[in-house]
């Protein structure tokens, strides 16, 4: 670790980590950006719901879009795992393996990972994606299953919610546990029987792709639909910002102020990993106002002037 440090390291190059580099690259500010390369808008095949695309647009090229915007003003993206954070004093040091660096301030945008169904292989699960036969976000692409066939993976709750909100689009579908049986309460059997979602008991197995559609069998046969929709949570990346001292919720969101700053002053959060809508658009929102609030914590610091 030497040289003086960066005024802001990105730690995470979705589409909140890449448009927080945007801002702070053209703010004149020293950056960094640690990218491991699993940005969960790399699973989009075609977002039809952002702004300025009315023809749509691939998750990967939109990522390769903002990167080459962010490196035309001189953003440092690095294809490096962060590995652990820490303060001391009013410096953050941030590992990545055997290397540390150290800055100012540090932005999160570590994101959150969808749980895929057990048994899928990546095969599978790729060529399922980039078909629209395997979809991780209903209020992303609801609309593009108008009237199909859909299943949603999932049961409780959470499955429950996520079928309800999918009747909107179509009439044809059905809630299938992934485990065995159903996991309902009273609450949510009655509003899955009012909106006349069928439910199907599980295991779930032998996913393949047959004709244009996903297969894979129950416990009452084999079945295949036009989508199907996992609902079955996700792990939210927030261990470096723990590791740190920031406030978590239960579930393990980073808590932010209106200014996306976390209880560790200097700490930033952006993106799907604080508690939010799971949108791109939200994330680059958050990202343009935690970006704006760096740069002016800084400003606070020392001047900056040309």
């Amino acid at each position: 670790m030497t040289g003086a440090p960066d005024d802001c390291i990105i730690i995470g190059a979705g589409p909140a980590g890449l448009t927080a580099a945007i801002y702070l690259a053209r703010f004149h500010l020293s950056i960094r950006i640690f990218d491991c390369g699993t940005s969960r808008a790399s699973w989009i095949p075609t977002s039809h719901n952002h702004a300025g695309f009315p023809d749509g647009i691939n998750g990967n090229e939109l990522l390769e879009r903002m990167r080459e915007q962010a490196a035309r003003y001189g953003a440092m993206r690095e294809p490096k795992k962060v590995t652990d954070l820490s303060k001391d004093g009013e410096a953050f040091f941030v590992t990545c393996g055997n290397e540390t660096f150290y800055a100012h301030t540090v932005l999160l945008a570590t994101g959150v990972v969808n749980h895929r169904p057990k048994g899928i292989d990546d095969a599978v699960h790729q060529q399922a994606l980039a078909a629209g036969l395997l979809r991780y976000c209903p209020i992303c692409d609801g609309y593009e299953v108008t009237d199909k066939k859909v299943a949603v993976l999932g049961t409780g709750d959470h499955g429950t919610s996520e079928a309800q909100f999918l009747r909107g689009y179509t009439s044809d579908l059905a809630l299938v546990s992934p485990h065995g049986d159903h996991d309902l309460d009273d609450t949510c059997s009655a509003k899955l029987d009012e909106a006349g979602i069928v439910r199907i008991a599980g295991p779930c197995g032998g996913f393949a792709l047959e004709g244009k559609q996903l297969a894979f069998d129950t416990a009452e046969g084999r079945m295949a639909f036009d989508s199907v929709y996992p609902a079955l949570g996700s792990t939210i990346r927030s261990e470096l910002a723990q590791a740190c001292g920031a406030k978590t919720t239960e579930e393990g969101c980073i808590k932010v102020g209106d200014h996306l700053e976390t209880s560790v002053p200097g700490l930033f959060a952006a993106g799907d990993v604080v508690v939010g809508l799971d949108q791109i658009s939200h994330a680059m929102g958050q990202a343009g106002v935690a970006a704006t609030a760096i740069r002016n914590r800084l400003a606070e610091q020392r001047p900056l002037r040309r």
